[in-house]
């Protein structure tokens, strides 16, 4: 048995496969996140520990005997989190997460550095690792100073586990302190945040050995002794492994609480300008860009809870059929905007209300203003050298048909969904526990799941949604100019 944990934003999951890749069950852990501040996201890791502590709980209650049997865990995350530990390894202040925009001057001011594109093949971020870390040094120089480790949310959780300060390429890739194309830390550009390698994890990559499950938390789970725990993944890169997006020219669209176009490549094709994520994969020798979204189905939950509705109903409510663009258009960045933007200043927008403008005319254009945001991201993607000819869905928010039909027709290719199954972040490693505790092969156990259906552009709507979307694109500049 091999078990996958996948540290999210929202939860915890804990999901079991046999030597078979069979899926034996599941169980999940609740988060939180705490705003304290305008652009402010924050967890506290105690509180990651506790959520994992209950998805275990939850898979033991119903599949104690097969947990028992687990030889390999893998661990999956939420990235860019900066989480401080002191020189005992204790939390010197609540994680600050990936939607965290606070460090905005930070990041510029690390981005004027030529060596931060030219090293780590991308644009410095407010929500990367780096920045953050510049910005306590900046607002809170007693937690600086008292500062020995930065540690990845899912890396903590390894720490928690093992007890060894570890993390992997995919993941590192998304600090700025990486050196993307040798896959390993940069020496200068940890020293333009103060830092030095000795403040970083050791690096392994996803599919190797990152330590063995301390005997007190194997205990508690009912496991052996000598558990491996692999390298694991970002959570992206991670659901890249569940999804078999390891080869050249294979690519999905995830709906999760953000959003990602993601490519798999076999060699470093940074292009930082086009606002693209060029990261490692989990896998060796392989490596891949996205473009990142800050609010997907984050989007349409906050719009159901503004008019009290699930999300469920609200894309019921639409139907079956797509619909033609209404003339009401959304900018979904509730939390600044990556691709192709690099603005966490912005915030999102309706335009073009009427009175005729009921609850699915609304939800519809949240819909469809992330599929332009998606649309954004395709144009990003093929300016960086990477064209797709078709993308496979994954995330929560590919459960809504009509939303992949949104997609599908904004981006004028298929959209791919697969047989039914769970193949998101935490079955890409439990994979990535099953390559490290037996030494299988990565591709021969990375493999893609059977498509179900395949959703097909609306030829008779690309013309409108063509239409719709100029007007998206158009309305940046214009927000841009009246929230500046």
């Amino acid at each position: 048995m091999y078990l996958g944990l996948d540290l999210g934003t929202s939860g915890v999951k804990a999901l079991l496969i046999d030597e078979n890749q069979k899926i034996v069950g599941s169980g999940t852990g609740h988060l939180d996140v705490s705003r304290p501040h305008s652009g402010w996201s924050e967890q506290d890791p105690s509180h990651w520990i506790r959520a994992t502590e209950d998805a275990v709980a939850a898979l033991k209650a119903n599949h104690g005997r097969e947990l028992s049997a687990v030889k390999g865990i893998g661990v999956s995350g939420q990235m860019h989190g900066a989480t401080l530990l002191d020189v005992g390894d204790q939390v010197l202040r609540p994680c600050i997460l990936w939607n965290d925009t606070r460090s905005h001057a930070e990041a510029a001011e690390l981005d004027a550095n030529p060596k931060f594109r030219s090293l780590s093949g991308n644009i410095v971020f407010p929500g990367f690792t780096a920045p953050k870390i510049a910005w306590v040094r900046n607002n809170e120089p007693d937690i600086f100073a008292r500062l020995q480790r930065v540690l990845l949310p899912k890396d903590y959780l390894r720490f928690w586990l093992t007890g060894e300060h570890v993390s992997e390429m995919s993941d590192a890739a998304g600090t700025s302190w990486l050196d993307v194309g040798k896959r390993a830390w940069s020496p200068e550009l940890l020293a333009a945040t103060g830092l030095d390698e000795s403040y970083m994890p050791s690096l392994v990559e996803g599919t190797e050995v990152s330590g063995i499950l301390k005997p007190d938390v194997a205990a508690r789970w009912g496991m052996g002794d000598k558990v491996v725990v692999a390298g694991g993944a970002g959570d992206n890169a991670a659901s890249a492994c569940g999804m078999g997006t390891v080869g050249e020219g294979h690519a999905f669209v995830s709906l999760g609480t953000s959003g990602v176009l993601f490519a798999a490549n076999r060699a470093y094709l940074p292009n930082p300008e086009s606002a693209v994520h060029t990261f490692c994969h989990a896998l060796p020798d392989t490596w891949h860009q996205m473009g990142v979204i800050l609010s997907a189905t984050d989007a349409l939950n906050w719009y159901a809870g503004i008019v009290s509705r699930k999300a469920a109903e609200l894309t019921d409510e639409l139907g079956a059929d797509l619909r033609t663009p209404s003339g009401v258009t959304f900018l979904p960045y509730l939390s600044g905007e990556r691709t192709p933007l690099n603005d966490s200043a912005i915030r999102g927008s309706f335009q073009g209300l009427e009175h005729a403008s009921d609850r699915a005319v609304l939800t519809q254009a949240v819909l469809e203003g992330v599929a332009f945001a998606f649309r954004d991201c395709l144009h990003a993607l093929a300016a960086a050298g990477t064209r797709l000819e078709r993308v496979t869905a994954v995330g929560g928010g590919s459960r809504s048909t009509y939303w992949l039909k949104a997609i599908a027709t904004a981006l004028n290719i298929p959209v791919d969904v697969p047989a039914d199954g769970d193949f998101g972040a935490a079955f890409g490693v439990a994979r990535l526990g099953l390559i490290a505790a037996e030494g299988a092969d990565p591709h021969a156990i990375c493999v893609a799941p059977a498509t179900d259906t395949t959703i097909e552009p609306d030829a008779n709507l690309i013309g409108a949604f063509d239409a719709a979307y100029n007007r998206y694109h158009n309305l940046y500049p214009a927000l841009k100019g009246v929230q500046s």
